[in-house]
């Protein structure tokens, strides 16, 4: 009876933990400048323990954002330096091989400090509207032509924003108002969950989230195993190509599955392109995740210790594992026919778990906007500059088991199915 009441009590802050990361991603949604931000939701939000395993993540939010944001946060703590980190700090970095895959995307980290100790990290990820360089599209050579590229450091030292970085990011984009606003919505972001982890951790009287992290680790890990170990082991395989950029692109995948886990191999995949459509790694184990989440083990919450038995190779240098400094501005339009082609290995497997293919890629328009030279403006009127960014996709694509609600200590047969759909195409 003790260890039934103490997995409900487990169980509630579970439920509030996930009530601190969702509003820590509105406050994203409320106070970002970019549309694709507020209106398309392209976000992650997350909470994450004091080793920089994620704990739980926003229902809002993408699966190109999330899964690679769970891989970047330990990035973040290696680079600064355990003897580094200070309350008050908040990091930053768009490093596509450290964060989310292209540079259009910022990853923000901050830790969490209670009484002086340090408790965990929240972070969080969006697009902002522009980088500078040649704008978003697959035109560039290299990386370096893409726009600015700001290593892993701090936007915040101990509270004080430093005011050279944010000078440097004014001088290399043509919005500078609407990115750094950008920037600094990232950072209030953070903060949010940081508050409102410390009224949770207030209310239940807890000092770290040490027993909180274990509970949902163990029940997420052993659910995850339980439902592989239910399929019939073996190896699976598929292979998909699509038109590319110039050329053909064939994308290839191997799935080894056992009791222990699902490993992806994606050995026979194309070579690199000259043009920015080349996947960081990080990005495509993201989506190779997201695909053998959402046809395996929907329902369980997604963590490091769901997340940990799927594992992922890709050859280096393939088009899915490009290296620096490879051209990557638009990355997803391929990483987002990664899960269709894990899909289809799967279905090998068991020919009724996968959809047919639907909407993989996601279409962009984005518009960089010049008042005419020599054009009149009308009376009171001022011509102005703009960066529109809109999303094209059609079908229906499933999105991750976003899995807030359900009972963690409840056995996996129990466990009840509450994944979304959506009709927008996840990036």
């Amino acid at each position: 009876m003790a260890e039934d009441i103490r997995d409900v009590h487990f169980q509630i802050m579970w439920n509030r933990l996930i009530s601190v990361v969702e509003e820590q991603a509105l406050t994203l949604i409320r106070t970002a400048f970019s549309t694709s931000v507020r209106e398309s939701g392209d976000l992650s939000a997350g909470v994450f323990d004091s080793n920089g395993q994620m704990l739980a993540q926003a229902v809002t939010g993408t699966p190109g954002h999330v899964n690679a944001m769970a891989e970047a946060v330990g990035h973040f703590s290696r680079a600064i330096g355990t003897d580094n980190i200070f309350e008050g700090d908040v990091y930053l970095t768009n490093d596509p091989w450290q964060g989310t895959g292209h540079l259009h995307d910022f990853t923000f980290v901050s830790p969490s400090f209670r009484q002086g100790k340090l408790v965990g990290y929240f972070a969080c990820t969006a697009h902002v509207v522009d980088v500078g360089g040649r704008g978003f599209g697959p035109d560039a050579n290299e990386v370096y032509e893409e726009g600015i590229f700001i290593p892993i450091m701090k936007f915040a030292d101990r509270g004080a924003v430093d005011q050279t970085l944010v000078r440097i990011v004014r001088q290399n984009v043509r919005e500078a108002d609407q990115v750094v606003g950008d920037l600094y919505s990232l950072a209030a972001c953070n903060e949010i969950g940081h508050r409102r982890l410390m009224d949770m951790m207030d209310e239940f009287q807890i000092g770290t989230l040490d027993a909180l992290r274990d509970f949902i680790f163990e029940n997420s890990r052993t659910a995850t195993l339980a439902r592989l170990a239910a399929l019939p082991a073996g190896r699976y395989s598929n292979s998909m190509t699509v038109d590319g950029y110039g050329s053909p692109v064939e994308m290839k995948v191997r799935l080894d599955v056992s009791a222990q886990g699902v490993h992806a191999d994606f050995d026979g995949t194309s070579g690199p392109s000259p043009l920015g459509i080349n996947v960081p790694l990080i990005y495509t184990m993201a989506y190779c995740c997201y695909g053998l989440k959402c046809a395996l083990a929907p329902e369980i919450p997604n963590n490091h210790a769901s997340l940990a038995p799927f594992t992922i190779r890709a050859p280096k240098d393939c088009i899915l594992n490009a290296q620096y400094p490879a051209p990557v501005a638009v990355r997803h339009v391929l990483g987002h026919f990664v899960p269709d082609v894990v899909l289809g290995a799967l279905s090998t497997m068991q020919p009724d778990l996968a959809p047919a293919e639907g909407a993989g890629a996601l279409w962009n328009i984005h518009l960089s906007v010049r008042p005419a030279s020599g054009t009149s403006p009308a009376p009171g009127e001022t011509p102005q500059s703009a960066e529109i960014l809109m999303f094209n996709s059609g079908g229906a694509v499933p999105a991750l088991g976003w899995m807030g609600s359900v009972p963690l200590h409840s056995p996996p047969a129990s466990i009840r199915f509450r994944s979304r759909q959506s009709n927008r195409s996840a990036r």
